[in-house]
C-alpha cells in the first residue's frame, strides 16, 4: 500500500521521526488501516474464521487509550473504488496475493500478511458508532480527504499508509508502527497521560535530503505508487547511479540526489522523459507521461467533503461530486458516508465491477463467495435498475456486473446477471428508500426464500437475530457441500453464546449461568489442525451473511441489523463440531439454561420449518452414526416463555442490538402479515449456465 519501500527507507533514516507526546489533540485516523493494524498485531483468528467478539476488545481498548489522553478522534475508512480506475490492476495484484495468502493458512502455515474475516469492517463500524467516536465511510477511497482533512483542522493523521510520508500534512503523520497505544504515560510530577509516538513532517525530511518539497511526488512516482510502476511500462532508469551508498536503499538515495536540483514538479517531469528518451525508450514517452501525471495527482488535496460530514452531519451536494459520481442517487450520499450504505454499491454502478474477498476454505472446491452470488444479483438488479429504459409491466434488462473471485488458486472472472425478484420488480433506485416498508422487506425474504411459514416461526427469535437465522435458512439450501448436522448445531450454539456474550456485556447485573461458562470452556487454544470442509461450510455462511447484511441496508432496513461482534466466533464453533461430531449434544451444552435453550431450539425450529416449506419436504437429520439429533431438539417447538418475549420486545429498543437502524414495533407484525412469492426458475437457469457448482437442484439439502 502506498510507495513501495518507502516506509522502510524511512525505518532506516529514523532521525527524521521525531518522538512526540500525543494528548489534547484531534487525530484523523485512517480506518481501514486501523483495523488491519488491531487485528492483525493482536495474533487474532484468521484460520477459522474470525473472532470478533476478541477484536470488538481490542478496538474498545484503542480508543479507551485515547479518551485516557483527550486525544480527539475521527475515523475515516475507504468507500468504494477510485472512480478513474487508476488503481484496477493493484487492486488485481493484491487479490491474488489474499488468494496465496489464504490458500497458505489453509494449509497450516503462517506467512507474511494475513487474510482478515469477512466481517470486520461491520463489526468496526458498530463498535465505533456503539463508542459514539466519530466516523466517515468515503464515497471512493481515503487517502485524500484524510490528508485534505487534517490539513485543514491541522491536526495530525495516523496510518501505516507509506503515501502519507508524500502529503504536505503541517501537523504530520504518525506511523501506526510507532504509536505506543498500550503504553499510555504519565508526565513526571502531574497526572497528565500521553501516548508516546513518532512524528514525521515533509518539512523534516525536505530539509534532511535538501530537496523542494514539491517534487515530493515526483519522488514518489518515480519510485512507484498504486498508481504507476515504471518498470511494469518496461522503463528502468538506475538511480543508484547518483548516490554515494550501497544496498537496497542507494537507489532511493540516488534519486533524492537527482532531485535537489529541481525547484518543480514540471521541470523534474521534463528532466525524467529526456532520460528516459536517451535510454532508447522515446516510444514509451508519451504513456510514461501520462502514468507519472496520474500518480504525482493523487498527492494533490483537493477541499475535503469531510469537515462539513463531521461538523454539520450533512453528505456532500450533488453538485460537489465529480461527474462520473453524480450516477449515484442524491439520497445514497449521507447514508454512503455514515457507512448505512455498502460502499460496493460505487464499483457496481460507476466500473460495473465486483472485488470478491478470500477466506480460508477448501482451495479444491468453488469459491465461497459463490454461494452467496444469487443475493448479490438482487443487490445488482437494485442498483442497475435506474438504468432501465423500458418502464412497462415487461421485465426490462438490466446490465450484467463483472465478479473477480478465486477458483482454484487463481483470480478469475465472469460476467453475473443483476436479477429482480417478483416483488421488486417496480421499484426504481431513485426511490428505493420511499417504498413502503413491507414491499423492502419483501424484497429480502423473496431474496433469501424465506417462505411465510417460517416467517411465523421466527416471530420467537429476537428480531436482532431474525436476519442471521434467515441466512442460515439460506445457506443451508444453497451451501455445496451441503453442510452436516454437527456444522448447523455448532452455528447456532455459536450464536447463543455471542447473544449470552452481548447480554453480559449491555445489562447491568447479568448473572453468568452455567451455559456460557461451558461453551467458554470450549473455546480453542493455541495452534490445532484444520478441518477445511468445516472452514469451507462457515466461509460460506459468511459470504451469505455479509451479502445480506448489504441487501437489508439498500433497502433501508427492513429488519434490525444484528451486532455482528456476537454473531460467529470461529475458535468456538470448529471446537463445537469436533465435540458434536464426538457425541456430545446441544441439549447437555444448554441445560441449566431454560433461555438459553429456547433460543436455539427457536432458530433451529424456524430453520427446519424453512425447509419443509421448500421442495425437500423430509430432511434426514442423521449425520452418521452416533450422530443422531436428540428427540428433544428435534421435537415441535415448546410456546416460548415469557422471559424470551420480553427479550424479543426489550430487543426493539435496545441501542446495543444493532449497528444500524433498529426494527420498528409494527416490523413484528410485517413477520406474519408478508406474502411471500419466490422465483427461483430464472436465478437456478443463470446459475447453472455460469456455475456449474449450482447445478444441483436448489432447495435441496442432504446431511453427510
Amino acid at each position: 500500500m502506498g510507495v513501495q519501500g518507502l516506509t522502510s527507507f524511512m525505518e532506516e533514516n529514523g532521525n527524521i521521526l521525531k518522538d512526540v507526546h500525543l494528548r489534547n489533540s484531534k487525530l484523523i485516523i485512517d480506518g481501514s488501516n486501523l483495523f488491519n493494524l488491531l487485528y492483525f498485531d493482536s495474533g487474532l483468528d484468521q484460520s477459522h474464521g474470525g473472532d470478533y467478539d476478541a477484536f470488538e476488545d481490542q478496538v474498545c481498548k484503542f480508543f479507551k487509550a485515547l479518551r485516557d489522553c483527550h486525544i480527539d478522534p475521527f475515523v475515516i475508512v475507504d468507500g468504494g473504488s477510485d472512480y478513474t480506475d487508476k488503481k484496477f490492476e493493484t487492486k488485481k495484484t493484491r487479490a491474488q496475493s489474499r488468494i496465496n495468502r489464504a490458500k497458505s493458512l489453509s494449509m497450516g502455515l503462517q506467512g507474511s500478511g494475513g487474510v482478515l474475516p469477512i466481517l470486520i469492517k461491520h463489526v468496526f463500524k458498530q463498535v465505533l458508532i456503539s463508542l459514539n467516536v466519530p466516523y466517515a465511510q468515503c464515497i471512493c477511497e481515503a487517502d485524500q480527504d484524510v490528508a485534505s482533512l487534517a490539513r485543514s483542522w491541522n491536526c495530525p493523521v495516523l496510518s501505516n499508509d507509506s503515501d502519507f510520508y508524500i502529503f504536505d500534512i503541517q501537523a504530520g503523520f504518525l506511523p501506526t508502527s510507532h504509536f505506543h497505544w498500550q503504553k499510555v504515560s504519565m508526565q513526571r510530577g502531574s497526572s497528565i497521560r500521553y501516548i508516546p509516538c513518532k512524528q514525521y513532517t515533509t518539512t523534516s525530511f525536505c530539509r534532511h535530503f535538501n530537496i523542494n518539497r514539491q517534487v515530493l511526488p515526483v519522488f514518489a512516482a518515480m519510485l512507484g505508487n498504486d498508481y504507476v510502476k515504471l518498470h511494469n511500462m518496461g522503463v528502468s532508469l538506475r538511480w543508484e547511479e547518483y548516490s554515494s551508498m550501497e544496498g537496497r536503499f542507494a537507489r532511493f538515495d540516488g534519486l533524492l540526489n537527482w532531485l535537489t536540483h529541481f525547484h518543480g514538479q514540471k521541470e523534474a517531469l521534463d528532466s525524467v522523459l529526456r532520460l528516459i528518451s536517451h535510454s532508447n525508450n522515446r516510444q514509451k514517452t508519451g504513456a510514461v507521461l501520462q502514468g507519472l501525471s496520474l500518480g504525482i495527482e493523487e498527492y494533490h488535496l483537493p477541499p475535503s467533503c469531510l469537515e462539513r460530514f463531521f461538523n454539520d452531519g450533512v453528505g456532500p451536494g450533488p453538485g460537489r461530486l465529480p461527474e462520473p459520481l453524480r450516477v449515484l442517487p442524491d439520497w445514497t450520499l449521507l447514508p454512503l458516508m455514515e457507512g448505512r450504505l455498502p460502499s460496493c454499491m460505487v464499483d457496481v454502478m460507476l466500473l460495473g465491477r465486483m472485488m470478491q474477498g478470500a477466506q480460508v476454505e477448501d482451495p479444491r472446491l468453488p469459491c465461497g463467495n459463490n454461494t452467496s452470488r444469487p443475493i448479490r444479483q438482487v443487490l445488482y438488479g437494485l442498483l442497475l435498475s435506474g438504468r432501465r429504459a423500458d418502464h412497462s409491466s415487461q421485465r426490462p434488462p438490466v446490465d450484467d456486473v463483472e465478479e473477480y473471485y478465486r477458483e482454484g488458486e487463481s483470480l478469475t472472472s465472469c460476467m453475473v446477471e443483476a436479477v429482480l425478484p417478483s416483488a421488486a420488480e417496480q421499484m426504481q433506485l431513485d426511490t428505493l428508500h420511499q417504498a413502503p416498508r413491507s414491499v423492502q422487506l419483501k424484497v429480502f425474504l423473496e431474496t433469501l426464500g424465506v417462505s411465510q411459514s417460517t416467517l411465523t416461526t421466527l416471530s420467537g427469535v429476537p428480531p436482532h437475530l431474525r436476519l442471521p437465522v434467515a441466512v442460515t435458512c439460506y445457506w443451508l439450501r444453497h451451501a455445496h457441500p451441503p453442510p452436516e448436522l454437527p456444522v448447523l448445531q455448532a452455528l447456532l450454539l455459536g450464536l447463543v453464546y455471542g447473544e449470552l456474550c452481548r447480554q453480559r456485556k449491555s445489562q447491568r447485573g447479568f448473572m453468568e449461568g452455567p451455559v456460557l461458562e461451558r461453551l467458554r470452556g470450549l473455546i480453542q487454544r493455541g495452534r490445532r489442525s484444520l478441518d477445511l470442509g468445516v472452514a469451507h461450510a462457515y466461509s460460506q455462511w459468511q459470504c451469505c451473511l455479509k451479502e445480506s447484511l448489504h441487501l437489508n441496508q439498500l433497502l433501508c432496513f427492513p429488519l434490525a441489523e444484528p451486532q455482528c461482534a456476537w454473531l460467529y466466533k470461529g475458535t468456538l464453533v470448529h471446537q463445537l463440531v469436533t465435540k458434536l461430531r464426538g457425541g456430545l449434544t446441544p441439549d447437555s451444552l444448554l441445560m441449566g439454561d431454560l433461555g438459553s435453550g429456547q433460543l436455539y431450539r427457536a432458530m433451529l425450529g424456524a430453520i427446519l420449518n424453512s425447509h419443509d416449506s421448500h421442495e425437500a419436504a423430509v430432511i434426514p437429520l442423521v449425520s452418521g452414526p452416533q450422530r443422531a439429533t436428540p428427540p428433544s431438539l428435534t421435537q415441535p417447538l415448546d410456546n416460548l416463555t415469557a422471559s424470551l418475549h420480553i427479550l424479543a420486545l426489550e430487543e426493539d429498543d435496545d441501542d446495543g442490538a444493532g449497528g444500524g437502524s433498529k426494527a420498528k414495533p409494527e416490523d413484528d407484525l410485517g413477520w406474519t402479515l408478508v406474502s411471500v412469492r419466490t422465483r427461483h426458475k430464472s436465478k437456478d437457469r443463470f446459475n447453472r449456465s455460469r456455475n456449474p457448482e449450482f447445478s444441483r437442484k436448489q432447495g435441496r439439502t442432504g446431511w453427510e
